[in-house]
């Protein structure tokens, strides 16, 4: 009897070891929660241009309790590398991955056999030909809106009509959508008004950038597409190497601004590169959860800056997700 109640004693006691470790793992494992990991390839991040987007990011990412990584990436990017880049983010078990795409032959199928493995979300479309649907999720301003926008506007400065003033169209590269739809939107809306567009130039970045720039005829405006081109065409200006060409663009950085406030920039046109980010981010979020989420394509807001209304109450918020 004595060896029967040992036995049962000592049974009792693994079976309640047993139990209290079941239950400290269990109400361990109910405190800890799947963190999803983000990660984000766009080419140079670190550039001012992106400022706004990289907050939009982190505030995301704050909000919706996930990590962020954004790779370090260089001025360009080949589809090979681009691709050896997400593999090694989904080898390193990212949960999803925004891009921003690399032009190429092969681009949109590697894209799509990333795609396979872990949502993908595009900052800006794959998609050259008009009237073609981009094939991939992508969240991103309005670019031939912002075209048209930016058109309208050196119009009403010059009463609906320029005569016979002649313009200029700087831009990074020629292969961008996001440019190519940029220049549609602002022909568009410039129409039959005289003006005639002398040149059209890619390569704007660099001191490469400023020496194409000056090697131009003279023209009355030049219009610059992007950041890059806005802030080569702004120091030009600045040292008076445009034979008096006056400025306007598309571009959202603080250097920008700068030469917007200077003075040496009539117009910007500035997206709403922080909505930009924080939506990318949810929603990419929002496609790790149980079920296989379908991501949204969508457009963000822009905005008209000039000098006079440059710190006006309306525009302080926009100023400082680009400082960020």
């Amino acid at each position: 009897m004595k060896d029967g109640k040992k036995m049962f004693v000592l049974f009792e006691t693994v079976l309640a070891v047993l139990v209290f470790t079941l239950a400290f793992l269990m109400l361990r494992g109910s405190g800890e929660k799947n963190v999803p990991r983000i990660s984000v390839i766009i080419r140079n991040p670190d550039d001012d241009q992106w400022s706004a987007f990289r907050y939009g990011l982190r505030m995301a990412a704050q909000d919706q309790g996930a990590e962020l990584f954004v790779v370090s990436t260089g001025e360009t990017m080949t589809v090979a590398e681009e691709q050896e880049a997400i593999e090694r983010e989904i080898e390193n078990r990212a949960d999803a991955v925004i891009v921003q795409p690399v032009f190429g032959d092969d681009s949109e199928e590697m894209l799509r056999r990333a795609g396979k493995k872990v949502p993908v979300l595009l900052v800006e479309d794959t998609v050259r030909e008009e009237g073609k649907i981009c094939p991939f999720p992508v969240i991103k301003p309005d670019d031939a809106a912002m075209g048209r926008v930016l058109a309208e506007e050196l119009l009403k400065d010059f009463s609906g009509g320029l005569g016979e003033r002649t313009i200029g169209i700087l831009m990074e590269t020629a292969q961008s959508v996001s440019v190519t739809d940029r220049l549609r939107g602002f022909s568009e809306a410039l129409g039959d008004q005289g003006a005639g567009i002398v040149w059209s130039v890619s390569g704007s970045r660099g001191e490469e950038g400023e020496m194409l720039l000056k090697a131009q005829p003279g023209v009355d405006f030049v219009i610059a597409m992007d950041d890059s081109s806005l802030a080569t065409a702004g120091k030009c200006a600045s040292a008076n190497d445009l034979h008096g060409a006056l400025v306007y663009g598309i571009a959202g950085s603080t250097e920008a601004v700068y030469y917007l406030d200077t003075g040496v920039v009539r117009c910007l046109v500035v997206p709403d590169a922080f909505s930009a980010g924080y939506q990318s981010l949810t929603a990419a979020v929002e496609s790790t959860g149980g079920f296989q989420r379908r991501l949204p394509c969508r457009t963000v807001a822009h905005t008209v800056l000039r000098r006079e209304n440059l710190f006006s109450e309306k525009n302080q918020e926009i100023l400082y997700t680009m400082s960020q």
